[in-house]
């Protein structure tokens, strides 16, 4: 008798899709884990196997996203695109809104995945772990831009953790107020401002 294939991480993968399903219709205190496992086809029992409760959930949920987010621009920089790199920059800002807007029902849960961060050692050093990464990346872009004179010569790291910021208060901005103003105009609108002070200042005769 052959061996039963392993099907746990598509379980895995099953029950997140239900939980994100459930958090975007219910919101995320409302929802209950018998929500997800009827949303996902499986008896309560099932569903604790893999994920003891919605904190469980939402730290699975989380490292997913950020992970997947962390794949993207991580090809997106070893791409070596042929545009401008001020053009990457914006078009990595473009990405991340169309990211933002794709998950803009599950906000809460970010802030929600932040919360549990200040009281667990493991979140806290995932999330400071991604950050870097995240960091270094957008470092390579800024020093590529630097290297071709599209720059000025920059500290390419502090100017990172600026982009970094300004994608992360911007999120935070538009999730304590959605009609304060549109997020990926004023994404863009930021970079644009940041952009102009990285360009070299002319020299003039």
């Amino acid at each position: 008798m052959s061996p039963r294939p392993d099907v746990s991480e598509e379980r895995k993968q099953q029950i997140l899709e239900a939980a994100i399903a459930v958090f975007a219709r219910l919101g995320f205190h409302a929802s209950r884990m018998d929500d997800i496992a009827t949303q996902a086809g499986l008896s309560k029992g099932a569903l604790y196997l893999y994920y003891k409760n919605k904190d469980a959930l939402i730290v699975a949920l989380l490292k997913y996203f950020f992970t997947q987010e962390m794949k993207h621009l991580r090809a997106f920089v070893e791409a070596n695109r042929d545009e401008a790199v001020a053009e990457q920059l914006l078009l990595l800002t473009r990405q991340f809104s169309a990211t933002m807007q794709s998950m803009i029902d599950l906000m809460p849960i970010s802030f929600e995945f932040y919360a549990l961060a200040g009281r667990d050692g493991e979140i806290r050093q995932f999330l400071q772990e991604y950050f870097q990464e995240y960091r270094r990346d957008l470092a390579r872009l800024i020093e590529r831009g630097i290297e071709r004179g599209e720059f000025q010569p920059v500290d390419a790291q502090a100017t990172a953790v600026t982009i970094a910021a300004l994608y992360e208060g911007l999120a935070l901005l538009h999730f304590v107020d959605m009609q304060a103003f549109q997020w990926a105009a004023q994404a863009e609108t930021s970079i644009q401002l940041l952009l102009a002070g990285l360009r070299p200042i002319p020299l003039h005769k």
